[in-house]
């Protein structure tokens, strides 16, 4: 152990010594243990409250091993063994007392509660919300605007838990073989009239009836084509009626981001390939990449469409390095699938539709989330991702810095961008604004309702802004950054943060976490080991702490807008992880065999990353739990009205224990004019119900799958 580490570390070490005065006693049979320990207990529970108060999964591994201990020495077989010819007679109390005290401590934290007390409760504001999606959800928000809120009122409070199960229907859609690519079920249904429609990973199109569950129709979009080496998830499609022709084959269409880098029109009626629209029913996104034939690009959701334009984006991989393709944005008719505009964040102002023979930017920033859009002012409001690598920050042009990380307003007729928004300066942490922008009206303090939209980021922060223009309608303030130890690296000196946010106060020793009293310190030993600064310290070959981690405080599931009861309902999360930079003549690591870090090759620069989980010597996480919430903030006000601890670890632990430890979240929830919230993205197998006043749990039933082991 490194000595200036070992030398943070006190409380350890007075423990360590106890255990040693104590041990010597017990081989003297010396009566003295029993009182010499019971003060040693006394000691660690006053240092575990001094350090975490009562949070019971703060306490349990600083006093589980000396209670386990005071146990074991109370035992009257090993009193029996004492000397009793010296001074002090063994006597259960010495030992007893102590241990009462931590069982009435013990008590208080765990019917303590993390949760911040919810506020007053809300009033059902009596006037319909006008862009609510009613009975249907056509859109992958519930409508262009994202809100993730329906009209439907019949579930509540009162009779959640009279909820049963209907009907089960199985996609048969599984990781096939040994594929080294993610594979994953992300998809939210659309319903339209008594049909849903979802994709599968392996982008499969189902149609579902909407009362039994019985199969409609299925289109597989690459039965004959190599799936996309990269990425295999869907987290949805795309509906489009044209009202421009009557009712007939194509008049309703699907379209789905399908592996492999197509756009594909799908027979909302009969599930056959739409021929007429773009080449045989197939408009290629890989026309125009520079570097495509790497499949560094990929889809993953659904695009928007807007005024009879299909607008969609692109992932590209983190570890693309330099020579990754584009992130151009581009616009499709959603008829003929004629391209009509693109908008490059590498040259952000030639949006003419691209000649053959002609390249978009290579590795310009891209949206790989969901967009939403304004009809009426006629914008598509984009998250933006960084140029890779991410962690590096060589190679970045001056446009590809004003975009990156930012959401951008984009004309729908034309493409061009009317205004942009910052949320991350050089990003260097992953930190792309991850989700679908909600939009809504803002009510000022004047009474004036105005067009905005809140777009959470996985800084936490979610930031409030005029539509219209981008401007801040909730204060935006700046803080001071670390600087970078890498030579050639510069950081920005100060970064943005919104006053509306669910971001973690910044990491401390204290806040070290472990099954026992070992791992615990084992994490102290490691925190103190990794550069931290806050939460934009740069990555470093001393390797650094990045909380909130790459995972995201909130990611592409977003929040959900409740424009009646004027709240937001969303799934904060908390993960650290480490960023190392790895110089590239050295020879790749081995993961750990839990929780795995990725090494990102990044080629074309000197550095290579490891990234992964912060994580102690077991495969947990290095910080304490609770690692999930639920939680809701004042739309007008930005104020917190409440964050309640969510999920169990019933599916993540070697054994099925039901602990609430509060667990990790990346998909979204939705809200109804009920007063109910629904969540089914938790890492164990539930799904959810709460009252959207207060937070409060209501219901829950088992799903036959969700956890990382059965998929």
């Amino acid at each position: 152990m490194d000595a200036c580490v070992a030398g943070r570390q006190p409380a350890y070490v007075s423990i360590g010594v106890a255990y040693l005065v104590t041990s010597l006693l017990l081989w003297r049979r010396d009566p003295v243990a029993l009182p010499v320990f019971g003060l040693v207990v006394v000691g660690v529970l006053a240092w575990a409250i001094a350090e975490t108060g009562l949070d019971w999964w703060g306490l349990s591994p600083r006093i589980g091993l000396v209670v386990l201990t005071g146990l074991w020495l109370s035992a009257p077989w090993l009193r029996k063994r004492l000397d009793r010819r010296t001074f002090v007679t063994p006597r259960i109390g010495y030992i007893g007392y102590p241990l009462a005290l931590v069982a009435v401590v013990v008590a208080i934290g765990e019917f303590s509660s993390y949760d911040l007390a919810p506020q007053a409760a809300l009033a059902k504001a009596p006037a319909p919300a006008a862009d609510a999606p009613g009975a249907d959800w056509p859109q992958y928000g519930g409508s262009l605007a994202g809100q993730r809120f329906s009209t439907l009122d019949r579930i509540t409070p009162d009779n959640i838990g009279l909820l049963e199960e209907a009907w089960r229907y199985r996609t048969g859609d599984k990781k096939r073989g040994k594929e080294v690519v993610e594979a994953s079920y992300q998809a939210t249904p659309l319903k339209i009239g008594n049909r849903l429609y979802l994709c599968t990973p392996h982008s499969q199109v189902i149609a579902l009836d909407a009362t039994t569950g019985r199969e409609i129709w299925r289109f597989d979009a690459v039965k004959h084509v190599k799936a996309a080496p990269r990425s295999q998830s869907c987290r949805g499609v795309s509906y489009f009626h044209d009202a421009g022709q009557p009712d007939g084959p194509c008049s309703q269409r699907i379209f789905l981001p399908a592996a492999g880098g197509r756009l594909t029109a799908i027979d909302a009626e009969t599930g056959a390939l739409c021929r007429s629209f773009a080449d045989n029913g197939v408009v290629d996104l890989l026309r125009g990449l520079p570097h495509a034939e790497t499949g560094f690009f990929y889809n993953t959701s659904p695009p928007v469409i807007a005024k009879g334009r299909i607008i969609i984006g692109g992932a590209v991989s983190d570890s693309a390095g330099l020579n990754a393709p584009s992130g151009v944005i581009r616009a499709y008719d959603a008829v003929t699938g004629r391209l009509l505009w693109n908008w490059d964040s590498g040259n952000p102002d030639a949006t003419q539709p691209l000649g053959d023979g002609e390249f978009y930017t290579a590795g310009s920033p891209n949206s790989w989330s969901i967009s939403s859009a304004d009809e009426d002012l006629g914008l598509v409001y984009a998250p933006m991702g960084n140029r890779p690598p991410d962690q590096m920050g060589q190679g970045r042009s001056a446009s590809m810095e004003k975009f990156s990380s930012a959401i951008v307003a984009l004309d729908v007729e034309t493409g061009r961008a009317r205004w942009s928004f910052q949320t991350v300066r050089h990003d260097l942490w992953d930190m792309d604004v991850p989700a679908q922008p909600s939009l809504f009206s803002f009510r000022a303090a004047s009474g004036e309702m105005v067009p905005a939209l809140a777009a959470p980021t996985k800084q936490g922060d979610i930031y409030v802004l005029d539509r219209r223009t981008g401007a801040p309608l909730l204060p935006v303030g700046e803080a001071e950054a670390p600087a970078s130890l890498i030579a050639g690296e510069q950081t920005a000196p100060r970064q943005p943060f919104s006053t509306l946010s669910f971001s973690p106060p910044p990491l401390t020793e204290a806040d070290m976490w472990g099954v026992t009293l070992f791992d615990q310190l084992s994490c102290r030993i490691r925190f103190h080991s990794r550069r931290y600064q806050g939460r934009y310290t740069p990555p470093s070959q001393q390797g650094t702490i990045v909380y909130p981690g790459n995972f995201g405080v909130f990611n592409w599931g977003g929040i959900a807008v409740d424009p009646e009861r004027r709240i937001l309902f969303g799934m904060p999360t908390y993960l650290a992880y480490v960023a190392r930079l790895v110089p590239h003549e050295k020879p790749k690591e081995t993961p750990p065999k839990r929780m795995k870090s990725v090494l990102i090759d990044n080629a074309g620069l000197r550095y290579s990353v490891r990234l992964g989980p912060f994580v102690g010597p077991l495969g947990l996480p290095c910080q304490a739990p609770p690692w999930g919430y639920v939680a809701s903030a004042d739309l007008d006000t930005g104020a917190l009205r409440y964050k309640r601890v969510n999920g169990t670890v019933r599916d993540l632990a070697p054994v099925p224990l039901r602990f609430e430890m509060g667990v990790p979240g990346i998909g979204g929830p939705i809200v109804t004019r009920g007063g109910v919230a629904f969540l089914a993205a938790t890492l164990d197998d539930y799904i959810r119900g709460y009252d959207v006043a207060s937070g409060e749990e209501l219901w829950r039933a088992r799903l036959p799958a969700g956890d990382r082991r059965r998929r």
